[in-house]
């Protein structure tokens, strides 16, 4: 039979069944196919990953970052799970981000509607940060880890959100329902063998319902203006006692200091008299005329001496006080504060 007379997908089909009519084809096509068949079971795991093998639906084995190869299907597949990357879920909102590593679940504002420990109820949202840290336990101990880690959140704030009261979920005790959150979320997740890791739990708004919401933020700024000024009171305290104290103690030192001047001043003039008082003993007449003279000689200088004739009428002034204002001032009744003050110091 001539091909010239076909048409090209009759011509198609006749070189496909010459081509195989020739010997050695068959068996150089099935050698093709086997070597494809195999190369399917290369494949390539990323940093951070980690690849679990499975054999009919069991895991195997683990292979890390690299190039890897598994028994082509169906007799083994694998599983890549990104055990570096830090995902996260959000309880109570829902933002518009597109990354794949967010778990959303519809409820919105319904799942952060919660129950305080004095019965009230607070808006509560939510976001929890994890990683992978079991692979083998991600994939195969639970059905779905992200929505039971999603129900487990919800389970552990409400449970921590029932056990404060409202004022303590909207003003200082924040960090307490984070960290007790966190933590029995971790026991859960850790009960369920989830093989996941919670990394950060962090609050996002806690508010009352919308009817109370203004009063409640009026209780909430007073209650920081009462904090900020028993601050500011406990700060002023902390600045003045100290000051205080130093005062007294600086007063404490000074009076000491007088005290022992004092009666160091006294024990010198105790011993410069008992000195004098010896040598008097020993020559009375001669120490007594040395302390008369050296009295005349400190009291002498600091003098005014008006000398005034006395065969002068009493009715005449027998002096003129030029450039001498300590004889006028004598003379008028007034005296010199310095002078006096000089000479009570000689005299003691």
């Amino acid at each position: 039979m001539s091909s010239e007379n076909l048409s090209p997908d009759e011509q198609i089909i006749y070189g496909i069944t010459n081509f195989f009519k020739k010997p050695g084809t068959l068996p150089l096509v099935g050698a093709l196919l086997i070597g494809a068949w195999l190369a399917s079971g290369f494949f390539i795991v990323q940093p951070g990953e980690q690849g679990i093998i499975r054999r009919f639906g069991e895991k195997v084995r683990t292979v890390s970052a690299g190039l890897n190869w598994r028994m082509p299907w169906p007799f083994e597949r694998a599983d890549i799970v990104n055990v570096e990357q830090v995902r996260r879920i959000e309880v109570g909102f829902r933002t518009q981000s597109r990354e794949s590593a967010v778990y959303r679940r519809g409820g919105g504002r319904s799942d952060a509607m919660m129950l305080t420990g004095d019965e009230n109820i607070v808006e509560a949202q939510i976001i929890v940060q994890y990683k992978i840290s079991d692979p083998v336990k991600y994939l195969f101990r639970l059905f779905d880890p992200d929505g039971v880690l999603y129900t487990a959140t919800e389970v552990a704030l409400r449970s921590a959100v029932g056990r404060s009261t409202i004022d303590d979920v909207l003003t200082v005790g924040r960090q307490k329902v984070q960290e007790e959150t966190r933590e029995f979320l971790q026991r859960l997740m850790d009960d369920y063998e989830s093989g996941i890791l919670i990394t950060e739990v962090r609050l996002q708004v806690v508010d009352p319902p919308d009817q109370v919401k203004d009063a409640f933020h009026e209780v909430v700024r007073a209650r920081e203006d009462r904090e900020r000024l028993i601050n500011e009171a406990k700060g002023y305290q902390e600045d003045i006692i100290p000051r205080a104290r130093g005062e007294a103690q600086k007063m404490l030192r000074g009076a000491e200091a007088y005290k022992e001047e004092r009666v160091l001043k006294a024990q010198g003039d105790a011993a410069r008299f008992t000195a004098l008082l010896e040598e008097y003993q020993k020559s009375k007449e001669v120490t007594w005329n040395r302390l008369q003279i050296e009295t005349l000689e400190k009291i002498y200088p600091l003098a005014t001496k008006v000398i005034v004739d006395p065969q002068a009428g009493a009715n005449v002034l027998p002096l003129l006080p030029l450039g001498n204002s300590s004889a006028a001032d004598l003379l008028q009744g007034r005296s010199d504060p310095t002078l006096l003050s000089r000479r009570k110091e000689v005299l003691s």
